[in-house]
Formats: structure tokens, C-alpha cells, sequence
């Protein structure tokens, strides 16, 4: 497990927190390579599936086989997915049912919760 992370990565990963929507240097990284849990370094997507949803947040249309396991969560008053790390458990957050093909699915991730690797 990562021992350097902030605390704003403690409080996102740990205690279910989200960073500020546009704050992500990954929002406008357009390289080819993959996307890690920052702490416990798991592939968690290719960037390949990446893609631009308008939210302020690096989204995604799928994440690798296994990696994710997943809840519903209430905190807005209304019904949501989360997803967490299957390896470390961190929360990296949520799937909507807005996302382009092929899985019509949006993976709206916490950039600060990841780590680019270029190809």
C-alpha cells in the first residue's frame, strides 16, 4: 500500500470523499497508456476507454475484468453505484448509465485516485 498519499487522497479513497469536479490533471490527458490505483498500483483501466463525458472528471466506458467491486450508495438522497479497489478497497467512484458505446456505461473516476503509466 502506498504510504505517501495526501490527505485528500486518504479522505477520498478511505472515507468516500470526491475531489472538486475540473481539478484532475488526468482531465485533459490524451496519451496512450494505463490507469493505476495510487495505492496499491492495480491496472484499473486502459486508456483506451477513456473519453471526455463533460463531467470534470477523467471518465471512463470500461475498467479491466475484476477489478472493481461495487455498491450502492444513498449520500445525495437518491441510489448510486460506487466502486471500490478490489485489491486495497479504496473508493475510486462511481458507475452511471450515461456513457457512450460499446457499454453505455461511465466510470466517473477521482483523478487524484489514479496514476497515468504512458505506453
Amino acid at each position: 500500500m502506498n504510504k505517501k498519499l495526501t490527505s485528500e487522497q486518504k479522505i477520498i479513497l478511505f472515507e468516500e470523499g470526491t475531489e472538486m469536479p475540473g481539478s484532475s490533471v488526468l482531465n485533459n490527458e490524451k496519451r496512450e497508456g494505463s490507469y493505476h490505483c495510487i495505492n496499491c498500483d492495480i491496472k484499473l483501466f486502459e486508456s483506451n476507454t477513456k473519453y471526455e463525458s463533460g463531467s470534470g472528471w477523467p471518465s471512463f466506458f470500461d475498467s479491466l475484468p475484476n477489478v472493481f467491486e461495487t455498491k450502492t450508495d444513498h449520500h445525495l438522497g437518491y441510489e448510486r453505484t460506487e466502486y471500490h479497489c478490489k485489491n486495497c478497497g479504496g473508493h475510486h467512484g462511481h458507475i452511471f448509465d450515461d456513457g457512450p458505446n460499446p457499454t453505455g456505461k461511465r466510470f466517473c473516476n477521482n483523478g487524484i485516485c489514479l496514476v497515468f503509466k504512458p505506453r
